[in-house]
């Protein structure tokens, strides 16, 4: 027989008794009883995944000034509700609101998120489910969500988690991703500049670092902000101490490097290329035991070898056309290894087989404690800054896809500023950084690469790239064409979450995707100083007040502008 709970007498006998409660939770308990059997509207329309709901305003206005942040906003935008069908509590959350003049009744329509058993004496909500089974019919009560109903609902205890901010409207109730889930299928964070992106970036993988010791985190680093944040947990590469081979480039890579020319010419070019890195490649003694030696081979090889076989095919009478394809190709190796500035690639000292020593060190094999390399690429120059994250990033996929059958080590790639190197299809300038990163967006779970990409501009993203990120986490976005390509990429549950980004405050966020049980708003916690990035707004109204020194400061910024270093 089922009991109806009349909602003049709210509590009635649902007051919860000492057994099942501690005395400093018995006024929390109650306010739940009575927001529970509180009725603040009823089921309007039924409409698959979202629906409409009446909300009764002299009833929400009573409501608002409750002690339980949760039931006080309820019936706001942003707000759950929950619905009762038979024995069970379904969970919506207010997407829209507006009035209903004729009946002076205020119209919600509500995306439902998930649903969970009620618990016979209190009647709160327990075991939480994302999905929905059963339907309620138009004209069921809808109540508030309470605090204790809100903790249900966010309770990551069972699966590994980090916790990373306090759910919205709520003051103790940690919002945490789960982290095979966040990692398994891709993230994407999401924020205009000023938000607090990159530090919530820091927030994100400091707590990764911590759960994970001996975890594996490439993270490429555009504008060398990140060194500062992870100088305790993590080891630091820039061009002074990367050394990474250019034999590791492949074919497409090498051509993006040295090869000039474009149209007819290019593809001249790339065959001559092709066949004296062949050659260069097949001189050294680890090719010996390669049946099948290709172009694409990371086959240490010197360049003075190469520039010596091209040369060697100009001279030959029977090449094809005239000597500029020859020309082109030698005199750009030649400028290239005479430039200080691609020394951290291109030097002579590079040529020995380094390619395990610098696997290991880079993708942290082990970690010792340190499980996240910062890659500072601000100090590459930037006709080949996307050729180096290109590299790096093939690296991380073919390492998993040659070491299966090995015991498993999954990496995560963290990408920043990733609209610079997965840009969108009017964007594109054919690199093979976007197709690399393309293909670990789409194959990379199957083999244990986690994608994570930063950015403040999503909408010159790669459009298939975004949409295979599981979990997106986004903050404030100013622009309208951002907004709606996020909007675009989520499930149509989360869609009345997504309306508030351009409401929302610094450093706070919508979360939602695999990574977290149902959709949640965030304020994030709040980072130590020496584990934030170096990615301060200057305060110009300070800064413009000091004077002297500026004679010294202009000579040294020269001598290392002039020198190109720091």
């Amino acid at each position: 027989m089922r009991r109806v709970i009349c909602p003049k007498d709210p509590i009635m006998d649902l007051t919860p008794s000492p057994a099942q409660f501690q005395d400093d939770a018995s006024n929390e308990a109650a306010g739940h009883a009575a927001a529970a059997s509180t009725a603040i509207g009823s089921v309007f329309e039924i409409a698959g995944s979202n629906s409409q709901i009446l909300l009764h305003k002299h009833v929400i206005d009573g409501l608002a000034g409750h002690p339980d942040p949760s039931v006080a906003m309820s019936g706001q935008v942003g707000a759950q509700v929950k619905i009762k069908v038979g024995a069970v509590w379904l969970v919506a959350s207010v997407r829209s609101l507006r009035l209903d003049p004729p009946s002076g009744a205020i119209m919600a329509q509500v995306d439902f998120l998930g649903e969970g058993d009620e618990e016979r004496l209190t009647g709160r909500l327990y075991k939480f489910r994302r999905g929905v089974t059963r339907y309620p019919a138009p004209g069921a009560e809808v109540h508030p969500v309470s605090s204790l109903d809100m903790k249900e609902m966010y309770a990551a205890a069972e699966r590994p988690h980090i916790e990373v901010g306090t759910v919205f409207p709520t003051r103790d109730i940690r919002g945490a991703l789960f982290v095979d889930a966040l990692l398994g299928k891709h993230f994407a964070l999401l924020g205009s500049t000023g938000t607090g992106k990159s530090t919530s970036a820091a927030l994100i993988l400091h707590r990764i670092c911590d759960m994970a010791p001996e975890g594996h985190i490439v993270m490429i680093d555009p504008h060398g902000e990140y060194s500062a944040a992870f100088e305790g947990n993590g080891a630091i590469y820039d061009v002074s101490n990367l050394a990474m081979p250019y034999w590791l480039m492949n074919f497409e890579e090498h051509c993006e490097v040295f090869v000039t020319s474009s149209g007819s010419n290019r593809q001249m070019d790339a065959d001559i290329l092709a066949k004296c890195i062949l050659a260069a490649k097949s001189k050294n003694r680890a090719a010996e035991g390669v049946a099948k030696l290709t172009v694409d081979s990371p086959i240490p090889y010197l360049l003075s070898d190469l520039t010596n076989l091209i040369q060697l095919e100009m001279g030959k009478l029977d090449k094809a056309g005239d000597s500029a394809p020859y020309l082109r190709l030698k005199t750009k190796i030649d400028e290239i290894k005479a430039d200080p500035r691609y020394s951290f690639m291109f030097s002579g000292m590079l040529v020995a087989d380094t390619m395990a020593e610098f696997i290991s060190r880079v993708f942290r094999l082990p970690g010792n404690g340190k499980p996240i390399s910062i890659i500072d690429v601000s100090g590459v120059p930037s006709e080949i800054t996307s050729v180096v994250v290109a590299v790096l990033s093939r690296m991380v996929f073919d390492h998993a896809i040659w070491s299966r059958g090995e015991q498993q080590r999954p990496v995560l790639l963290v990408c920043e500023e990733a609209h610079r190197y997965v840009p969108s299809e009017r964007n594109a300038d054919g690199s093979s950084v976007g197709r690399i990163l393309s293909r670990i967006a789409k194959e990379g779970r199957k083999y244990g690469v986690s994608l994570g990409l930063i950015t403040q501009r999503p909408s010159d993203l790669a459009e298939g790239v975004l949409s295979q990120c599981g979990t997106i986490i986004a903050m404030r976005l100013n622009n309208e064409r951002d907004q709606a390509f996020v909007k675009a990429a989520m499930p149509e549950g989360s869609r009345g979450f997504l309306d508030s980004i351009p409401a929302l405050r610094n450093r706070e966020a919508v979360i939602c995707g695999e990574g977290v049980s149902i959709p949640i708003r965030v304020a994030l916690d709040t980072l130590e100083e020496h584990k934030r990035p170096a990615s301060g707004d200057p305060l110009f109204s300070e800064l413009w007040k000091r004077t002297g020194g500026e004679e010294d400061s202009v000579a040294r910024t020269i001598k290392r502008w002039r020198s190109q270093g720091r």
